[in-house]
């Protein structure tokens, strides 16, 4: 009886031995998934961190989109994967840049008596999740897709020369530098959540 005693004693050191090391690896690997995550949202997030200021920052964000609608536009009806792809990426891009204006830019606005522009560019991005809807039920390979695309970068364009070229001059010349500071890095901070 004392042998088997003993014998479980031994097994049950062993699996506690093997249970601890499985523990401490899959700790190990949620700690290494987590790190690279946030390697990975620091990456997406340095352009616009680096890019200066909100508004030069959300410019820079405006440059990158329309290069990725001009990748879209040089498809041909047949690369449907990439297209899909490409509007992925766009759809990622934009909805991250949204959530800046939304959470941070919108909301200065308002703060500042520019309620009915920010209300107007909040508008503005209802419709562009409409043209996200639409682009992506619609089949990649259809004829009327490429149109639609170049619709929603038209709708895209007018929006961004009214913030870059108006609204944005305005409520940065209405802020001090220290709220200017503050807006960028409020910015920046929501931009990584999505990043």
């Amino acid at each position: 009886m004392r042998r088997s005693v003993m014998a479980t004693a031994v097994r049950e050191a062993r699996s506690q031995g093997i249970g601890r090391t499985v523990a401490i690896g899959a700790a190990a690997g949620v700690a290494t998934g987590l790190l690279a995550n946030l390697v990975r949202k620091a990456v997406v997030q340095a352009p616009t961190a680096l890019a200066g200021s909100w508004d030069q920052a959300l410019a820079a964000e405006h440059a990158a989109a329309l290069k990725i609608f001009d990748l879209i536009e040089k498809t041909d009806d047949d690369a449907t994967a990439r297209r899909s792809f490409l509007l992925m990426q766009l759809k990622h891009a934009v909805g991250k840049h949204a959530f800046q204006e939304e959470n941070v830019v919108y909301a200065m606005m308002r703060d500042q008596g520019l309620t009915e522009a920010a209300d107007h560019l909040n508008h503005d991005h209802g419709y562009v999740k409409q043209y996200f809807f639409d682009l992506t039920e619609m089949p990649k390979d259809d004829p009327a897709w490429l149109p639609k695309v170049r619709e929603f970068r038209g709708m895209i364009e007018t929006h961004m020369r009214e913030e870059e070229d108006e609204l944005f001059p305005r409520l940065r010349s209405q802020l001090s530098e220290k709220q200017n500071r503050h807006v960028t890095a409020a910015m920046n901070k929501e931009g990584l959540k999505l990043a």
